[in-house]
C-alpha cells in the first residue's frame, strides 16, 4: 500500500549577499534547516541581469558537487585549468568538484532576467577526492514529461512515467521541474528512506495537501510517493522537487569546502593557500563515471 509523504516542514527562504555582492534566496543551508542529506545548501537567483552582474568571481571548492539550473539568461563557467562553458536558459550544469577546483559563475548578457537556481550535494568520504567533472545540458537535452492534463516536468535526474533525465550521480537522486497548469495533479515515486523536498518557485498550489507559496522549501516526511496540485491562479504551480539517498556520514563544512573532518578542513585550505588545489593534473572534461 502507498504511503503519501506529508510535508513536515516549511522554510521561508532568506535573502543573503553572495559573490560580488549578489542577492540570492536560500532555504537549505540556513539556521532554519541547515541540511538535509545529502543536500548541503540551495539558492534561488531571480534579478535583472544587470543587478547581477557582478556574478560570482573566482572561488575554490572541494568535497561536494554543485548543480546549476537556468530558467532565464545566461551564465558563463570558467575554472583554473581553463575549462570554459555557458549554461542558456533552460539548461543545467552538474559540476563534481571532488579534490578541488576553483571557478567562476558569471552573467553573460545584460539585459533580461537572470533567474535560475544552485543547489549543492554532499559527496560520500570514498568520492571526496575524486577527479573534478561536469556534466552540461542544454534545454534541448532534457526530456519533457506531459504526465497529465496541464502537468508538464523537466526530468533532470531520475525517472518520472519511465523518462529517465540526463544526469548521472554518484549518490542516487532525483532532480526535476515540475510545472502545474491550474487544477492539473502530479505524482512522484521517491523511494523510502530517502530525503527529500519541494522547492516553489513560482505560483501556488499544494504539495502533499500542505499550501505552497513562491520562496519557500517544503521538507517531505516518510512515505514512497509526492502529490502536488496547480492552484487556482494564472500561474498554476512550479516547483523543483529534489530527493536523494542520505549518506550517513559527518559533514563538516567550512564556506567552499565540505569534507568529513576538521582535519581534512585544515587541508584543503592549506592546499588552496599553497595552490595545489588549483593545478590541473588530469582533464575534469574527461567522463569517469
Amino acid at each position: 500500500m502507498k504511503t503519501l509523504r506529508p510535508v513536515t516542514k516549511v522554510v521561508q527562504g532568506q535573502k543573503m549577499r553572495e559573490g560580488a555582492g549578489v542577492t540570492i534566496c536560500r532555504t537549505v543551508g540556513t539556521s532554519a534547516l541547515r541540511n538535509l542529506d545529502p543536500y548541503l545548501m540551495l539558492d534561488e537567483l531571480k534579478l535583472p541581469s544587470k543587478a547581477a552582474f557582478a556574478g560570482f568571481p573566482d572561488h575554490p571548492h572541494r568535497g561536494f558537487e554543485t548543480c546549476s539550473i537556468m530558467l532565464e539568461g545566461e551564465m558563463e563557467h570558467r575554472d583554473s585549468q581553463g575549462n570554459q562553458g555557458v549554461i542558456k536558459s533552460g539548461g543545467v550544469q552538474w559540476m563534481t568538484a571532488g579534490r578541488g577546483i576553483i571557478h567562476s559563475e558569471m552573467p553573460k548578457v545584460t539585459d533580461g532576467i537572470l533567474w535560475g537556481f544552485q543547489l549543492w550535494i554532499n559527496l560520500p568520504k570514498k568520492d571526496k577526492m575524486c577527479k573534478p567533472r561536469y556534466q552540461d545540458y542544454q534545454k534541448s537535452d532534457i526530456p519533457v514529461v506531459e504526465s497529465s492534463p496541464g502537468a508538464s516536468v523537466r526530468v533532470m535526474a531520475g525517472t518520472h512515467s519511465g523518462v529517465a533525465g540526463p544526469i548521472k550521480m554518484r549518490n542516487p537522486g532525483l532532480l526535476m521541474d515540475v510545472r502545474l497548469g491550474p487544477g492539473a495533479n502530479f505524482s512522484q515515486e521517491v523511494p523510502e528512506g530517502w530525503n527529500g523536498f519541494c522547492y516553489i518557485y513560482d505560483g501556488e498550489g499544494k504539495v502533499s495537501g500542505t499550501k505552497a507559496a513562491p520562496e519557500h522549501t517544503l521538507v517531505l516526511g516518510p512515505g514512497d510517493h509526492v502529490s502536488a496540485v496547480g492552484g487556482a491562479g494564472p500561474a498554476g504551480l512550479k516547483f523543483l522537487l529534489v530527493a536523494g539517498q542520505p549518506i550517513g556520514e559527518p559533514i563538516v563544512q567550512h564556506g567552499p569546502f565540505v569534507m568529513n573532518t576538521q582535519a581534512e578542513i585544515y587541508q584543503a585550505f592549506e592546499d588552496f593557500q599553497s595552490g595545489r588545489l588549483q593545478r590541473a593534473d588530469d582533464n575534469p572534461w574527461q567522463d569517469e563515471l
